[in-house]
């Protein structure tokens, strides 16, 4: 940008004084109408710029700092995906009910908070005994000890530094939270809550660990005091209301069968998905893991194979939905429930010859998409795919 400066005329103050108008008195005849004027003397109004037109932003609207034994956040609305910092809290409940660019925590110890869906970052740093539910696309903590996060993170997870973390999958509703979702541009189906790295490991001892699967959101970060600001709010931590699915992750699995059920993109995919998911679960099937990602007509052909080239053209309508589900019969049960819940619409089903190509069709997609999961798919069975 450049910068303008006014410069003092060179001449001298004496000569400006000396030159003085010369005037010529004429003689006229008397006149009624008024002198006309020999200019335009109106000044035009200053020119504008983009950057003047922007909203003034006050900094103290997108921090909380230096608080104590207090419940404080923001309401919906009030950062619509700007930055946000949290620093120096001790005994907080904080609640963020707004999606954001990136969040940064520094220096908090003994709080409660809920961050709403973050579309980059969220850095925790030399933080303690904290509680929280976080939704972001990377998830990274820093010299922190005692750190219990219900999780949703679109990248691999990483901890530098930092002891005692235990993780759960995120368990979390509040009415505006499936648009912050889609705002901050996160995927509820691409979650690697379970897939920690750990930048500084010691030999011998974990840094890290996974909630027991029996744990509550609400018992870690309960809801907001009747008192707050925030009680109008409408919280849920059931996981049956969760905008995010309750996957099992990387725990152990209680059955060697598993079936890989297959949504391509159509209107209502994502609410199809659900629909299954909700129905498995009911019976007593565990969903595993779930993901979003886009296929290329090459690794269409390897997975499906002879049904390959009538689903080549409905890749181009968006990317798919996979969801594992696992347990005894999960794979007659899936096929029962996709004949009846909905009806008409083409299943196709690969057999175990297929398997491993079913496996290194979705390690392949997670690395290109950079959603990277090891988790052990030899027991995959059947590959099942659904189009809507």
């Amino acid at each position: 940008m450049g910068c303008f400066f006014s410069k003092k005329s060179k001449r001298k103050s004496s000569e400006k004084d000396e030159r003085t108008p010369t005037t010529t008195t004429v003689e006229t005849t008397t006149t009624t109408n008024s002198s006309v004027p020999l200019g335009n003397n109106s000044e035009e109004p200053p020119k504008q710029y983009s950057w003047d037109k922007r909203e003034k932003v006050d900094p103290k609207d997108y921090m909380l700092s230096g608080l104590k034994d207090v419940t404080v956040g923001r309401h919906p609305g009030k950062l619509n995906g700007q930055q946000f910092v949290i620093q120096d809290c001790v005994n907080c409940n904080i609640f963020v009910f707004d999606h954001a660019a990136t969040i940064t925590i520094d220096d908090c110890v003994n709080c409660r908070i809920v961050l709403g869906p973050i579309k980059g970052s969220v850095f925790f740093r030399d933080c303690n005994d904290i509680k929280c539910v976080v939704a972001c696309q990377q998830f990274r903590t820093r010299d922190c000890q005692k750190v219990e996060v219900f999780l949703c993170c679109a990248t691999q997870p990483i901890i530098e530094s930092s002891t005692g973390m235990k993780f759960g999958c995120f368990q979390y509703f509040y009415p505006d939270l499936a648009f912050h979702f889609k705002d901050a541009g996160l995927s509820i189906f691409n979650n690697n809550w379970s897939n920690i790295h750990d930048f500084t490991p010691v030999c011998g001892e974990n840094n890290w660990s996974l909630l027991p699967e029996s744990s509550k959101v609400l018992d870690f970060v309960p809801v907001p005091d009747p008192e707050s600001e925030f009680k109008s709010v409408r919280i849920s931590g059931d996981p049956e209301r969760s905008i995010v699915p309750l996957t099992k992750g990387g725990r152990r699995k209680d059955s060697d069968e598993s079936c890989l059920f297959v949504f391509f993109a159509g209107e209502y995919t994502t609410a199809n998905a659900r629909k299954l998911i909700d129905e498995m679960t009911t019976k007593g099937f565990v969903l595993v893991q779930t993901k979003e990602v886009s296929m290329r007509p090459e690794d269409v052909k390897r997975v499906f194979q002879n049904s390959a080239d009538e689903l080549v053209d409905w890749i181009t309508k968006g990317p798919v939905i996979a969801l594992e589900l696992s347990g005894g019969g999960v794979v007659d049960a899936c096929r029962s429930i996709a004949d009846q819940v909905f009806p008409g619409t083409k299943v196709n089903a690969l057999k175990d010859k297929h398997r491993k190509d079913g496996a290194h069709f979705l390690l392949k997609l997670h690395k290109q998409t950079q959603h990277v999961l090891h988790m052990p798919y030899d027991s995959l069975t059947h590959t099942l795919q659904i189009q809507n």
